[in-house]
């Protein structure tokens, strides 16, 4: 709460989400990559979250954000939003205590359906905020990518090919999209002990319905079985060849999404310095991490991820595999 107007607003948030209760103290939350300022508090026996988000936000995405936020919350894929002001930056949620996902009770196969499950939530929340189109907005982030001098001149032609290809493939249509989280990555889900929320809207919009499958897909569906399973628990429905074929290509473009807006936050000053072979695949990823390798949450582990994801776009587009699945997924 470092300003003299940010404090007011958060007397302003208090008061109207809880009128004269008596308000605990204060304790920072860290480990999101947000910049946003959280904490949380106790209102009697209830604790809540507190976000103020950076003034560096534009007002456009934080109304967009609150927007789709508030739709989650009420289709119950979020946390219970209590008070949420875009012009000031400031929302009050109700506080998850996470526990890790891997003590959800069914089991692996069970986690898969109960996300596929949260993601079924999301798609029906309402109308989302438009964010625009997806590939499009890929192609804007890696083509600034590619000027920034992190790579050698050419060192990213593959991954622009490689896009355009896919946009030839999968037209965007608007009418075909629908609510997204677009970053449902682990660190965006909590489990309580009983259930999955969903929390960081910041990404939300409107977006092809495989998105956030995608995205999971990629993190935690680690074999062919646990995929059908999320697939078929997102959209109530066993899912058929195209949608098997076309989440392969969306798998792609979500790894190339998260390559580019991450390394957006590094420049040759101060990205760090990774073994190559420990970002040459998603597996040689995962295993420096449970090695050690690097620390979780840090920014040498960020940008590492976001190597691994680019170098695992470029790598996945010349085998045969990918071919298939885009020429399948284009007559679709």
């Amino acid at each position: 709460m470092a300003t003299p107007d940010q404090r007011k607003d958060v007397r302003t948030a208090l008061a109207a989400a809880f009128g004269r209760a008596r308000i605990g103290p204060f304790q920072p939350l860290v480990g999101g990559t947000s910049g946003a300022s959280i904490y949380r508090f106790d209102v009697g026996a209830r604790t809540y979250a507190l976000r103020l988000e950076p003034e560096r936000i534009a007002l456009q995405n934080r109304q967009r954000h609150y927007a789709c936020m508030s739709l989650a919350s009420d289709a119950g894929a979020a946390p219970k939003v209590r008070f949420a002001d875009a012009e000031a930056g400031v929302s009050i949620i109700d506080y998850i205590a996470g526990r890790p996902m891997a003590e959800h009770p069914a089991g692996p196969l069970g986690l898969m359906r109960a996300l596929g499950a949260l993601m079924m939530k999301v798609r029906a929340a309402g109308t989302f905020p438009d964010m625009g189109s997806y590939p499009e907005l890929i192609g804007g982030l890696l083509a600034g990518l590619d000027a920034s001098g992190q790579f050698p001149v050419g060192g990213l032609a593959t991954h622009i090919s490689g896009l355009a290809r896919i946009q030839k493939a999968l037209p965007w249509e608007a009418s075909t999209l629908g609510p997204s989280h677009n970053d449902p990555n682990p660190r965006n889900i909590l489990f309580d002990g009983e259930r999955l929320w969903l929390i960081d809207w910041e990404l939300a919009a409107r977006n092809d319905p495989l998105t956030d499958v995608a995205i999971l897909s990629n993190d935690l569906a680690n074999s062919p079985e646990s995929e059908s399973a999320l697939l078929e628990a997102a959209f109530g429905r066993p899912a058929d060849r195209l949608t098997h074929v076309r989440l392969q290509v969306m798998k792609q473009l979500t790894r190339l999404f998260y390559g580019c807006i991450i390394l957006e936050n590094f420049t040759l000053a101060t990205a760090p310095v990774v073994d190559e072979a420990a970002i040459a695949t998603p597996a040689a990823f995962r295993s420096a991490v449970a090695g050690g390798r690097f620390a979780s949450g840090s920014r040498e582990a960020g940008y590492a991820f976001a190597r691994m994801c680019l170098n695992t776009f470029a790598a996945d587009l010349e085998t045969s595999e990918f071919e298939t699945a885009l020429s399948l997924a284009s007559r679709g």
